[in-house]
């Protein structure tokens, strides 16, 4: 069974069923309001549903972590640490150290 919010008047689309969805809508979204061709009511609107579609995504993000940590608890992997996703590595870092090989 899948989740399905229930259309209003306004809205065109149900709830997307996954993060793949979710974020291609949102960036459907975000390509419209940089075009500056929405009114004003419209790109309310439209930020609206990219509120909604974000926390969709961090939701199903969030739960593939837990699902991912409860994998790994399973399977006696204790060595692995959660930490924060930094998508612009230190400069001062090198791609060994980046690698997790921190010998000189």
């Amino acid at each position: 069974m899948t989740a399905k919010k229930s259309k209003d008047a306004d809205s065109q689309e149900v709830v997307p069923p996954n993060l793949e969805k979710s974020l291609a809508e949102l960036e459907k979204i975000v390509a419209r309001m940089e075009g500056g061709e929405l009114s004003l009511d419209e790109s309310l609107k439209q930020f609206e549903r990219g509120v909604e579609l974000t926390r969709q995504c961090q939701s199903a993000l969030r739960s593939a972590e837990q699902k991912v940590e409860i994998l790994l608890r399973k399977t006696g992997a204790s060595d692995f640490e959660a930490a924060p996703f930094d998508s612009e590595p230190d400069s001062d870092q090198s791609d060994s150290e980046l690698d997790g090989d921190t010998s000189p």
